[in-house]
């Protein structure tokens, strides 16, 4: 992935992981797809978090998934 997508910062959301550029915890959409909901209607209700973006964050938390399966 050539464009950080997600960060940390203590300052924003007390730390949590949000989309660059963005106050919207990374957990958000997560929630949004365990309730059955699409990456759109996730888009729509927080537009400042592009659909390209949220596609990179489930790729970025696919590689983890994939890197660390080992541990399950």
């Amino acid at each position: 992935m050539s464009k950080q997508v997600i960060h940390c910062d203590p300052e924003i959301y007390s730390g949590a992981t949000v989309f660059v550029g963005t106050r919207v915890p990374l957990s958000f959409m997560f929630d949004y797809l365990k309730a059955g909901e699409s990456i759109e209607t996730f888009v729509d209700q927080y537009p400042s978090v592009s659909r390209e973006a949220a596609i990179a964050a489930l790729e970025l938390a696919g590689q983890l998934a994939d890197n660390h399966a080992h541990l399950v």
